[in-house]
């Protein structure tokens, strides 16, 4: 009985684990042109100004967007561009990437 409560104890805590690592932050968007920012400004703002960003995975791997990425991601997902800027100095108090809008319902569809 005791082995039976063992397995299923670690088979929850597993479960857990695994559901808490999927919904982990995977990305985050972070200024490259001005490494200080620390929430001051949005991101929209930033753009307009000219400053350049980048998208950052849990790998570290970095991909600089271009201003058609930008207008293009806009169109996908606004709220992206509502969010504080942060620089690469604070890449762990950066906020990840907010989720897609779900879209609306089709009439007939």
């Amino acid at each position: 009985m005791k082995l039976r409560t063992l397995a299923v104890l670690f088979v929850v805590v597993a479960a857990v684990f695994l559901i808490a690592a999927a919904a982990a932050p995977k990305e985050k968007l972070l200024c490259v042109s001005k490494q200080e920012l620390k929430g001051e400004e949005t991101v929209s703002s930033c753009l307009a100004k000219g400053e350049k960003f980048a998208v950052v995975d849990q790998y570290g791997l970095v991909r600089i967007l271009t201003p058609e990425e930008v207008e293009l991601s806009k169109a996908f997902n606004p709220k992206l561009f509502e969010t504080r800027a942060y620089g690469i100095k604070y890449y762990k108090v950066a906020p990840p990437l907010p989720p897609l809008p779900v879209p609306p319902e089709v009439p007939g569809g």
